[in-house]
């Protein structure tokens, strides 16, 4: 299944507009987790455990959002938008979004 970002995909023609399509995902960080970012916040440096943390949310919010596109025959989503959001009490957890609308192409 194409995703893309755009809103036509270059050499193909889209054919049918079905709905918008979302695929949500919500994951908790723990406190080891949080221990560690907080360190590299004073010393400076990447925190590759949350890195970690939002690649694995983002794969599985665009993974919800395409199952839901191909149960309704789409061959595309095209539109993506992919929001992150922390949410929970202070902030101790990550939400991440994906929409874009499923299409059909000729």
């Amino acid at each position: 299944m194409l995703v893309t970002t755009t809103h036509q995909i270059e050499g193909r023609q889209i054919t049918d507009y079905i709905q918008i399509v979302a695929g949500e995902t919500i994951l908790g960080v723990n406190v080891f987790k949080d221990i560690a970012a907080g360190l590299r916040n004073i010393v400076g440096g990447r925190s590759q455990s949350y890195e970690k943390e939002l690649v694995q949310a983002r794969e599985m919010a665009l993974a919800e959002m395409k199952e839901h596109a191909l149960k309704l025959g789409a061959d595309a989503v095209v539109g993506v938008d992919i929001a992150y959001q922390n949410i929970g009490t202070e902030g101790s957890m990550l939400m991440v979004g994906a929409s874009g609308t499923a299409v059909r192409l000729a």
